[in-house]
C-alpha cells in the first residue's frame, strides 16, 4: 500500500511537469511555475506523513529535480508545511551567495530576527543564468528521523540541501558553509552529517564541524553539495574531565621524567648495578619513557605553532619513542621468560646486543616504512584531537587513521597478550614458591614482598596500558583517570623499583626469594 501511495505521488509531480511542457509554446517546453511547485510539495508531503524510509528518501531526491526545473525571473520562497525552499536564478558573474532561512521562509543577502539557518555559497561554483539555485529545508517526521541509523540525534530533525541545476558539485576548494543556531547542551556535541542518498545513512565525509564549547552556533564546512544535518552525539569525554586528564598527564609525565633521569644517573654511578645485564633490559625501557616523555610533554605547544618541519619532527619522534617503549616491554616479557621457565643452561652469545637490535631495531623498520610508503599523503604532521572538531586541541602525529591503528594499537595489542602472559608465568611462579617454607620469614613479611614483586613485574611488563582496552560504556571516565594516573607515572614506579633493587645490592644478607632474584638480578 506504502509503495502504490509513493508511486502515484511521485508521478502526480511528474504529471505536473508534464503540462506544463504540454502547454508550452512551440519552440521549447515550458518549466514548472511556483503552483505546481506548490502542488509537488503538497503531495510530498504526504509521503513524509505514510509513506517509509526508503520513500520520503526517493521523495527528497525527486522533490530537488522538480525545484531545479521550475521557472523563476527572480529569487522566490515557498514554505508547505515542513517545506521551505527558495529558488534563486544568478545575475551576471557570481561572485557568491548568502541564503537565510526561518521557519516559513528564506531570504538572499538578507538576514532578519528569527533567521535560523544561514548558507554561504562560494564563488567556486561559477553559476551562469541557466543554473539554478535551490536551497530547501525541511523537517523529518520523528518516526523517519528515528529510523536513519545515526550514532546521535538530528538536531530539530531537520535537514538543508542545496544544489545547482545542471552541475554535480563535490571537492570545492572554497567550502560550502551552512551556520545554525544551536541551544547549549553540557552532554552533547554537535557533529555536522550530510544524507547519503545511495546508502541511505548519515557521512562525515568532506564535513567539517566548527564549534566550540558555549557556542550558540555551529558551522558546518562542507566540500561537496547535497542535504546537510547536525547530528547531537553524547560527549564521550566532558570539558570538565578533558582538562582534569590534561592536567594529570601533564604532571605524571613531567615526574616520571624527574624520576627516570635520575635512575639512569644512578645506574651509570653504580659499578655492581652497571654489570647486572637484568638493569640493563630496565634501563633500556626507562631511557624509551625518557624520550617517550620528552616528545610528549611539549607537543602542544609544538602543534600551535605553524611549523610543519617542526611538527613532523615531534611526530615521528613521538611514534618512534611509542614503539621502541611497547617493544622494550616486549623484551622484558621475553627476558622474564627465560629467568622464570628456562631457568637453567640458558647462554646467548650477545645477548643484550640482540636485545637492543629487537628493542630499537623495530620501531625504526615501522617508522621508516610509514614515511617511506605514505610519503605523498604527509603522514606526520597537525591533527586535530577531535576529528569531526578541527578547532579542538591539536597535536602532532599521525595523519591517517589506519596507520595509527595498525602501528601502534596493533601492535600494542600483540605485546599486552604477550606480556598477559608472561605476568600469569610469574603469578604462578611465586604461588609455587609460597610452598616453600623460609626460614625466619613470617607470612606477612612474605606476602608483602610478593605483592611487591608482582606489581614491579607489572610495571615493568606495561599491563596498565591495557586499561585503554576496558574504557567503554559506563567505564570511560574511570578508565580513562585509571589510564593516565597509572601511565604516566609508570616511569616513577620503574624509579621506585631501581630503588629497591638498589637496597638489596646494598645489603646482601637480605633474604630474598627466587622470583626475586630472577627479577631483579
Amino acid at each position: 500500500m506504502e509503495r502504490w501511495l509513493f508511486y502515484w505521488l511521485v508521478l502526480s509531480c511528474v504529471s505536473l511537469d508534464m503540462t506544463c511542457k504540454n502547454n508550452g509554446t512551440q519552440g521549447g517546453p515550458c518549466k514548472p511555475g511556483i503552483s505546481e511547485t506548490r502542488s509537488c510539495m503538497e503531495h510530498l508531503e504526504l509521503i513524509f506523513r505514510h509513506g517509509n524510509l526508503s520513500n520520503a528518501i526517493e521523495a527528497i531526491e525527486t522533490l530537488e529535480q522538480f525545484l531545479e526545473e521550475t521557472e523563476v525571473n527572480e529569487t522566490t520562497s515557498v514554505s508547505v508545511n515542513r517545506f521551505v525552499a527558495l529558488m534563486h536564478e544568478p545575475k551576471g558573474p557570481f561572485t557568491g551567495l548568502d541564503i537565510y532561512a526561518s521557519e516559513n521562509e528564506a531570504r538572499v543577502n538578507l538576514t532578519y530576527h528569527n533567521c535560523k539557518v544561514r548558507v554561504r555559497l562560494p564563488r567556486e561554483l561559477d553559476a551562469g543564468s541557466n543554473n539554478t539555485i535551490v536551497f530547501c529545508m525541511f523537517t523529518w517526521p520523528e518516526e523517519s528521523a528515528k529510523k536513519l541509523p545515526a550514532r546521535g540525534e538530528l538536531y530539530e530533525s531537520r535537514l538543508f540541501g542545496v544544489s545547482v541545476r545542471g552541475k554535480t558539485v563535490s571537492g570545492l576548494q572554497e567550502r560550502v558553509n551552512i551556520s545554525m543556531n544551536l541551544a547549549a547542551n553540557e552532554t552533547r556535541e554537535p557533529s555536522c552529517v550530510f544524507l547519503n542518498f545511495t546508502t541511505k545513512k548519515y557521512s562525515r565525509v568532506g564535513c567539517q564541524t566548527l564549534w566550540e564549547r558555549g557556542q550558540s552556533n555551529v558551522t558546518c564546512s562542507c566540500d561537496h553539495l547535497t542535504y546537510f544535518g547536525v547530528l547531537m552525539v553524547s560527549s564521550v569525554v566532558p570539558q570538565k574531565d578533558q582538562v582534569i586528564l590534561s592536567y594529570i598527564s601533564e604532571v605524571g609525565c613531567g615526574l616520571s621524567l624527574f624520576a627516570l633521569v635520575i635512575t639512569v644517573v644512578l645506574f651509570i654511578t653504580n659499578r655492581k648495578i652497571r654489570a647486572d645485564v637484568s638493569m640493563k633490559v630496565h634501563i633500556n625501557l626507562a631511557i624509551a619513557l625518557i624520550l617517550l616523555n620528552l616528545h610528549f610533554l611539549p607537543m602542544k605547544a609544538v602543534a600551535a605553532q605553524s611549523s610543519t618541519g617542526l611538527c613532523f619532527y615531534m611526530a615521528l619522534g613521538l611514534h618512534y619513542s611509542l614503539l621502541a617503549t611497547f617493544s622494550w616491554m616486549a623484551v622484558e616479557g621475553f627476558h622474564l621468560y627465560l629467568l622464570l621457565v628456562r631457568v637453567f643452561n640458558i647462554y646467548v652469545r650477545r645477548y643484550l646486543l640482540k636485545l637492543s637490535t629487537v628493542g630499537w631495531g623495530i620501531p625504526a623498520v615501522i617508522v621508516s616504512l610509514v614515511v617511506i610508503i605514505d610519503k605523498d599523503n604527509d603522514p606526520y604532521g597537525h591533527v586535530s584531537l577531535d576529528s569531526s572538531n578541527p578547532n579542538s586541541t591539536k597535536i602532532c602525529y599521525i595523519r591517517d587513521t589506519t596507520v595509527k591503528m595498525v602501528t601502534t594499537v596493533g601492535v600494542f595489542g600483540l605485546v599486552f597478550l604477550f606480556n598477559i602472559t608472561m605476568l600469569g608465568v610469574a603469578i604462578r611462579r611465586v604461588v609455587g614458591l609460597r610452598q616453600t617454607k623460609e626460614f625466619g620469614q613470617s607470612e606477612r613479611n612474605r606476602a608483602k614482598r610478593d605483592i611487591c614483586t608482582l606489581l614491579g613485574v607489572t610495571t615493568l611488563l606495561g599491563i596498565t596500558w591495557g586499561l585503554v582496552f576496558f574504557s567503554f560504556g559506563h567505564l570511560t571516565i574511570p578508565g580513562l583517570y585509571l589510564f593516565c594516573i597509572l601511565n604516566t607515572l609508570q616511569g616513577f614506579f620503574i624509579f621506585l623499583w631501581f630503588l629497591m633493587c638498589l637496597r638489596k645490592t646494598r645489603n646482601p644478607d637480605v633474604k630474598i626469594s627466587n622470583v626475586t632474584q630472577s627479577t631483579n638480578s
